[in-house]
């Protein structure tokens, strides 16, 4: 049987990269799929065929947070799955970086999580528990130079996925919640740090030798592991830490 067989799960970031691989592979294994993004992915999710749908969602504004998830209860009328995975980056000196710019990556990065989470976790109550998966960063668990506001922003989301693992299984909600941890993979994101470096192909090798695997992951490395923590398989892992990185953080 599939391993998301008549679950319905939402996806967020999902007009590509990460989310996109994770919401095709969702619907493969029989999920009914709501991918949503800032960015148009109509197209994209119309590929995905009658199981996968589309809804506009800027994931730092809670209206629109209330109305996707009022949107989901009315239409598929309970909600199994939810991963967060909407993301931005920057590469600047804590020095050189502007409030403004601190605050949109936590923005993006960190307060879309816990928005998520509040307004989702209510109508996964209301069908009997589901599994919350936030996508988070190997930078959750290590700094690195010029990234000093992604990586506050990843590691809020690591250890906020610990608290609210904890306040689920508690709380005797039936709610898993959970964080993957990817290091350099080939997205969009990433290639357009390459792109912006001023010798692409130099920092494309740098990016790779970072990796004892001596490669950049694939978007379908993370989602399988998003897969494995969405569904039944993980029905004992909550709280957890799954490193999707090549052994980066191992060494």
């Amino acid at each position: 049987m599939p391993r998301l067989q008549d679950k319905v799960a939402l996806v967020t970031g999902a007009a590509s990269g990460f989310g996109l691989a994770t919401a095709a592979l969702f619907v493969a294994e029989g999920a009914q799929v709501i991918l949503t993004d800032r960015s148009d992915g109509a197209a994209a999710a119309a590929t995905l065929g009658p199981k996968a749908r589309f809804l506009s969602l800027d994931v730092t504004k809670e209206d629109q947070w209330r109305s996707t998830v009022a949107n989901v209860a009315a239409k598929e009328g309970r909600l199994d799955v939810l991963v967060n995975n909407a993301g931005i980056g920057l590469h600047r000196n804590v020095t050189e970086m502007t409030l403004e710019e601190w605050r949109l990556v936590q923005a993006v990065n960190s307060d879309s999580v816990f928005l998520g989470c509040k307004h989702a976790i209510p109508l996964m109550r209301k069908g009997g528990g589901g599994s919350i998966v936030n996508v988070a960063s190997v930078a959750g668990k290590v700094g690195a130079p010029q990234m000093a506001a992604y990586c506050a922003s990843k590691g809020a989301v690591t250890l906020f996925t610990k608290a609210l693992a904890m306040e689920a299984a508690y709380g005797r909600w039936n709610i898993r919640v959970n964080s993957v941890h990817p290091a350099y993979v080939e997205t969009p994101l990433v290639q357009g740090h390459i792109n912006a470096s001023r010798e692409p192909e130099k920092t494309r090798r740098f990016l790779e030798s970072l990796h004892p695997i001596g490669h950049m992951g694939a978007v379908e490395d993370v989602a399988q592991a998003i897969l494995y923590l969405a569904c039944d398989e993980s029905k004992f892992t909550t709280g957890s830490e799954l490193l999707v990185d090549g052994g980066l953080t191992a060494q």
